[in-house]
């Protein structure tokens, strides 16, 4: 039986939204809708937007202790119910229990703690000559996420806000939104004043434009595609309000000559099919020296052969259809497939499965070297000398993620450095929470986590002695 959501979050209260449509969520692995959302219009933004600008000059006089108090009482109760959070998660996008748990759940976690932190270490003020350099509040943000870590977008743009002393007003995908309306319910049993945190539901090009375009907000953060971005800037720039955008990645795996190649290429592989490859920091590229590439192809294989039992479903029909038909266009340009393909996993009838695929043979010209899949399907290309290496690598409209092995950390760092990307993991590098996130060129500006996300959300003010 589905569950209907039928109030939206304004001002402190769950309030009837000022249309009676509605928008189906569908759990990817039974293709059966498990819950309705309200279909907004831009009314319930003008609404929530001005319930923030009532609220924001009270919150962003409190301290940032005071609001590090608030967070610290959702973050508890945030942990106290995982489970919860993690059954929705499953149900809307199709995360398999473990990874819902320990990374859609269990990151956001770590994320508010890092801003709890934060927000006593931060210097909100120090001196700078003569002068007194303040930092303010931005205002009211628009903070507009994606479906593929429905939970952990929400944080990384909430709790930065939050602490910041911004007012927010969240539109989460409608394609999973029910890890939103949980949070919120948390947020509410917190204690936050009300107005100080918003909930919309609705379609980007409905209410999340909306939010883009409103002349009450200060500052639209968003995360999704390229495209999507493009349009969100336009709409903000009428106003000139602040944007900051993380977007699409076609990342490289670069393994250089003498590193340790087994580990490496089944490294890549987990890289490349993480949260079913539906992660825009995914190292989809794997780039082998020639004289490595038939063992890395070997490797790779049974790695990804290895992960089918691993890995959920794509997030719905839309999506599924696109990663087989990027596969389908792969194999009509030339590429190798050495596992996978477009046909279902064996054994499954129902669900937006997609076979874990390898492509060899690819060159940096073809479709899917070029373009975001977002499914679990990853690409090797062969290289020659380490400077087609680097040229290959940075061949992307995208730079947002990737990584280097080397046989020595000096040799990684040196050629991460020459990478024209947000993040570079050097050796297997694991993802650091409190280090910045963003990327290059299309994947977006401004950064997400940590300080640096943080200070996406204040302004300067120079007091001159």
């Amino acid at each position: 039986m589905s569950k209907a959501y039928d109030t939206i979050y304004i001002d402190g209260a769950w309030t009837a939204p000022s249309s009676t449509e509605t928008i189906d969520v569908v759990d990817p692995n039974t293709e059966q809708v498990v819950a309705t959302v309200p279909q907004c219009t831009p009314a319930d933004v003008d609404l929530a937007v001005a319930a923030a600008r009532r609220a924001f000059p009270g919150w962003a006089a409190t301290a940032p202790a005071e609001r590090a108090a608030l967070l610290t009482k959702a973050r508890d109760l945030l942990a106290e119910r995982t489970d919860a959070m993690a059954e929705v998660i499953t149900a809307d996008m199709g995360a398999p229990a473990w990874l819902a748990s320990r990374v859609q759940v269990g990151l956001p976690l770590t994320v508010l703690a890092s801003y709890i932190a934060l927000a006593e270490e931060f210097p909100w003020e120090e001196h700078a000559g003569t002068s007194l350099v303040v930092r303010e509040p931005v205002g009211v943000v628009g903070a507009i996420t994606p479906w593929n870590y429905p939970l952990h977008q929400i944080t990384n743009k909430l709790a930065p806000a939050l602490i910041a002393g911004c007012t927010v007003v969240v539109k989460a995908s409608e394609v999973a939104p029910q890890a939103a309306h949980l949070f919120f319910e948390i947020l509410h049993d917190a204690g936050f004043p009300p107005g100080v945190v918003n909930l919309v539901s609705g379609t980007g090009p409905v209410v999340g434009e909306a939010i883009a375009a409103h002349p009450d907000v200060d500052m639209v953060s968003f995360t999704g595609s390229t495209r999507a971005g493009t349009r969100v800037s336009e709409l903000a720039s009428a106003t000139v309000k602040r944007v900051a955008l993380e977007l699409g990645g076609k990342s490289a795996n670069v393994i250089l000559p003498g590193a340790d190649l087994d580990k490496a290429v089944r490294a890549g592989v987990d890289g490349a099919y993480r949260n079913s490859g539906q992660t825009c920091s995914a190292l989809t590229r794997m780039l082998v020296h020639r004289d490595d590439l038939p063992r890395a192809v070997e490797v790779a294989t049974a790695a990804a052969e290895a992960s089918a039992q691993r890995l959920g479903p794509l997030v719905n029909a839309t999506q599924f259809e696109r990663v087989r038909g990027y596969i389908a266009k792969g194999l009509a340009e030339g590429a190798t497939l050495a596992t996978g393909g477009a046909e279902l996993p064996e054994g499954v009838e129902v669900g937006y499965h997609v076979r874990p695929t390898v492509f060899t043979d690819v060159t940096p010209e073809m479709t899917i070297a070029r373009e975001e899949i977002f499914g679990p399907v990853l690409s090797i290309m062969a290289y020659d000398t380490e400077e087609e290496a680097e040229r290959i690598a940075n061949d992307t409209p995208y730079g947002l993620s990737g990584a280097v092995w080397a046989p020595t950390r000096e040799a990684a760092v040196a050629f991460a450095r020459r990478l024209r990307t947000g993040q570079v993991e050097i050796n297997g590098g694991a993802f650091n929470p409190i280090a910045p996130f963003g990327g290059y060129k299309q994947s977006g500006n401004g950064r997400e986590l940590g300080r640096h996300g943080l200070e996406e959300y204040l302004e300067v003010k120079a007091l001159q002695f």
